[in-house]
């Protein structure tokens, strides 16, 4: 693994005195490739953060473009960028950002047909996105690929966030969770609203469970759900159990 150089040696040193990431973590996290689906409210801060961080490759895949709605939440974005493709210009901002990182942004609807293509090479991949049937997508590809799945999810006032590592014998993948594709009209943020910053909790949470899937520290989320509630200003964590029965991971 490549040495830190000096200008690196300050730009993260905030990160390598930390016992439990150090040097070594941060050589992993500049060498690192993320996929993250999804620039909107919970892609926004994470793809700040992670660019932050120093993860080294980032690659956003979002077919959308910025509307005047976005912007209460997804703080990438300006009135400037209006009309714009958000995952060319995420991409362009995290490279602004951090002159370490290589970031690429894939203008696309991520499918069954696409999705395998997409995350080849991924190290983690983060799904922000705001529909299940795309979410199945991402899950079943990064499952068939081992590639360790963080998800984060956020309407109202609550958040989800969950890393899924469904091939471990003992873990569940995301469709132990959600089953097949579940009919849930009237989801989305335009039809029930979203708090922005609520948006802005998760996301930066998302990140920390990319990086820990990155450099290890302390104990990940695989096998819990972690809900978020902004009304009751209250944090929840679940068990979640492997289905055996499970069509995707099940024995």
């Amino acid at each position: 693994m490549a040495e830190l150089t000096d200008a690196q040696l300050d730009r993260y040193a905030r990160h390598i005195v930390l016992r439990e990431l150090g040097g070594g973590g941060q050589a992993r996290l500049l060498a690192a490739r993320v996929v993250i689906i999804g620039a909107g409210g919970i892609g926004s801060p994470a793809i700040q953060y992670l660019a932050a961080a120093g993860v080294g490759h980032l690659t956003i895949i979002d077919d959308d473009r910025v509307d005047r709605s976005n912007l209460q939440r997804q703080t990438l974005f300006s009135d400037a960028d209006l009309g714009v493709e958000k995952a060319s210009r995420a991409a362009d901002a995290a490279m602004r950002l951090n002159a370490d990182v290589a970031a690429r942004g894939v203008v696309a609807r991520i499918d069954g047909g696409n999705a395998a293509t997409l995350l080849a090479g991924a190290d983690v991949v983060l799904d922000g996105c705001d529909n299940f049937t795309t979410r199945l997508a991402v899950a079943d590809a990064a499952l068939a690929a081992r590639i360790p799945l963080v998800s984060a999810a956020v309407t109202q006032f609550e958040g989800q966030l969950a890393t899924y590592r469904g091939w471990e014998p003992a873990l569940p993948c995301y469709r132990c969770v959600v089953g097949a594709d579940p009919d849930r009209p009237g989801t989305s943020c335009s039809e029930v609203g979203v708090l922005g910053a609520m948006a802005g909790v998760i996301g930066s949470m998302a990140a920390l469970e990319v990086i820990r899937s990155i450099a290890p520290f302390g104990d990940d989320l695989a096998g819990r759900l972690v809900i978020a509630d902004a009304l009751a200003m209250r944090f929840r964590t679940l068990t979640v159990r492997k289905d055996p029965g499970c069509p995707a991971c099940g024995r």
